[in-house]
């Protein structure tokens, strides 16, 4: 993947703000779904990162939880040659794993495999928004094999707002709020990606948690070039860019949206030889977002890539993926 420019040290008051996020407390629930994650990949897990819908909501029975198990290395994580390649040539590898409560209940999660080393370069370098655009958001600090990892896990936090924010900022007006900042850096994030989200979604996930967005940017802006408060106003800034870079950055997310879909499409090739029972998960996901039934053939199961490209046309056609 290209390479993006690196990025300054994360401010202190940065650190300290995703840091906090990373460590409030979290049901017992997610501590079951972490001893299965860890027993699954061993010692080769060094973190569990949790994030997504279930979080927002607070209950981790709802639906299926979304995990990163952060590795040391994919050989580690790996027995299977085939799936160590996998992770490494287009990672993350995702996994469906089931645990169950002492009460009986059965959790689910889909577990992303990620290696620190990817993790660090993904949020900081990479061209494509795939890891910044969602480490930007809040996320828990389930289990951390020790202080040095949970450092760097952090500062891999911080990186991702940065440069979600610093990709954003040459894309809004003149004048703007944190709102406004992070509402448009979740939409050109997300459409970067094949995803049953609707247009009023990144302002949802804003409006949630609306107060640590703002903290975000407060914190992220002596870091961030071009950005200035406007003085004497809560919550105001401009930016000085010039309309050359602000031209150029457009042009820039255009070749991230094209680049990031063909990524995406090959992602969900990957996972039907990755991920078990990969199509019954997409077709779940999309009813989810979709509110209407998708069919699961027994020719798409057995063949989705002969079968799963018509679906995925009916979808792309009927501007149901966006």
């Amino acid at each position: 993947m290209n390479r993006l420019a690196p990025l300054p040290p994360p401010p202190a008051a940065l650190l300290d703000a995703v840091a906090w996020q990373a460590t409030q407390p979290v049901r017992s629930e997610l501590h079951v779904l972490c001893e299965t994650v860890r027993a699954r990949f061993g010692e080769a897990v060094i973190a569990v990162l949790f994030y997504g819908s279930c979080l927002r909501s607070g209950n981790p029975s709802e639906g299926i939880v979304d995990l990163y198990a952060i590795v040391d290395n994919y050989a580690h994580a790996h027995a299977n040659p085939l799936l160590r390649l996998a992770n490494t040539w287009l990672p993350p590898n995702v996994f469906m794993l089931q645990a169950r409560t002492a009460q009986g209940d059965v959790l689910q999660t889909k577990c992303a495999v990620l290696s620190l080393r990817d993790l660090e370069r993904g949020t900081a370098q990479w061209f494509q928004s795939y890891l910044w655009g969602r480490f930007a958001q809040p996320s828990r600090l389930v289990y951390c094999r020790d202080e040095q990892t949970a450092r760097r896990i952090h500062q891999s936090v911080a990186h991702a707002v940065l440069r979600l924010l610093s990709q954003t900022l040459p894309c809004l007006p003149e004048r703007f709020d944190s709102a406004t900042l992070w509402q448009l850096g979740l939409a050109l994030s997300y459409g970067t990606e094949l995803r049953p989200e609707s247009a009023s979604r990144p302002a949802e996930l804003v409006g949630h948690n609306h107060a640590y967005y703002r903290q975000l940017t407060t914190a992220a802006a002596p870091a961030l070039v071009g950005l200035e408060p406007v003085a004497g106003e809560a919550d105001a800034y401009r930016h000085a860019l010039s309309a050359q870079a602000c031209a150029a950055s457009r042009q820039i997310w255009k070749q991230r949206r094209l680049q990031g879909r063909a990524l995406n499409i090959a992602r969900l090739i990957k996972s039907v030889f990755t991920f078990e029972n990969g199509v019954d998960y997409i077709a779940w996901k999309l009813e989810r977002h979709l509110g209407q039934p998708v069919e699961v053939t027994p020719r798409l199961r057995r063949y989705p890539l002969i079968f799963g490209w018509p679906l995925l046309w009916r979808l792309l056609r009927d501007r149901r993926l966006r």
